[in-house]
């Protein structure tokens, strides 16, 4: 029925198919990780963790958000996440 309603539905959809739809999607949209592993019903965040894929407009809004106007990281077209401090990648990960 899905397919008759839209063409771009597979053939053949599973549950699993849901899920890696829908929490990339949760996530993308600003939904916090912890809550995405709760909905899963992931027993650690770290499982998650795979859903978490970031396109390069969200790493963008990200770093803005996680540091401050004047750090060195936001002028930059690529970055090295080694760069990034504990904290701000708690922030990026919404762990924090």
């Amino acid at each position: 029925m899905a397919r008759n309603a839209c063409c771009e539905v597979p053939d053949r959809v599973t549950p699993h198919m849901f899920r890696h739809s829908r929490a990339p999607h949760l996530y993308r949209n600003g939904v916090p990780l912890p809550l995405i592993s709760e909905w899963l019903g992931h027993s650690s965040i770290e499982t998650t963790l795979i859903y978490a894929y970031a396109d390069t407009e969200m790493k963008k809004e990200a770093i803005e958000k996680a540091t401050s106007k004047n750090h060195p990281i936001r002028n930059r077209e690529r970055f090295d996440v080694s760069e990034l401090d504990d904290d701000t990648i708690k922030k990026l990960y919404g762990l924090k």
